[in-house]
């Protein structure tokens, strides 16, 4: 069955002949939208790469090719997530290390001792919370782009992240890591 064409309408929506010129053509402006959800280069041309790949896949069941750029940005959306759910919690990407520079007091063991605390509070947040967190503060990514893949509101991202970050400040096992900061306040 064959739908008839509105004058002009193939110069809004150009056809594509193969997956290959369609790839051709938008890569470009698929790798941005996929460098959106990553923090790393490498990992946006292997997102790209695993979407387009189930894009090949359906390739034939896709009868709207307006709808083609939507198709590939919902499967590098799903894949991002999922690779996300599968990351284990102590793996992290990232440019720069997120400690800082080690002071000369610093006592390494102290130092690993905070980490794991913080980590041990992170993992008594509800789920939700704690998957917000997680984006937002160990991801690196805005609440947009974390409301964008959690398929909320950026409000919600926003006050969810802002309750698990006051049930992080009144954890028990974290309260040695505030001390030093109350010691210093005489004021």
């Amino acid at each position: 069955m064959t739908t008839p064409v509105c004058a002009g309408a193939s110069a809004a929506a150009p056809a594509y002949p193969s997956f290959t010129s369609y790839v051709r053509a938008r890569r470009p402006v698929l790798l941005r939208a996929a460098r959106s959800l990553t923090a790393n280069p490498c990992d946006a041309e292997d997102l790209l790469q695993t979407a387009l790949a189930k894009t090949y896949v359906a390739w034939e069941r896709i009868e709207n090719q307006r709808a083609l750029d939507g198709y590939v940005r919902r499967a590098l959306l799903n894949t991002r997530t999922s690779q996300w759910r599968k990351r284990r919690v102590d793996e992290f990407a990232c440019d720069e290390l997120p400690e800082p520079e080690p002071r000369p007091d610093d006592d390494p063991a102290e130092r690993q001792a905070l980490h794991d605390a913080m980590w041990r509070a992170v993992m008594k947040l509800p789920t939700r919370q704690r998957a917000m967190v997680v984006l937002r503060y160990y991801e690196d990514l805005s609440e947009a782009q974390t409301a964008e893949v959690l398929g909320v509101s950026v409000g919600t991202v926003k006050s969810a992240v802002s309750r698990a970050l006051g049930k992080l400040r009144e954890d028990p096992e974290l309260g040695p890591a505030r001390a030093p900061e109350r010691a210093g306040d005489t004021g």
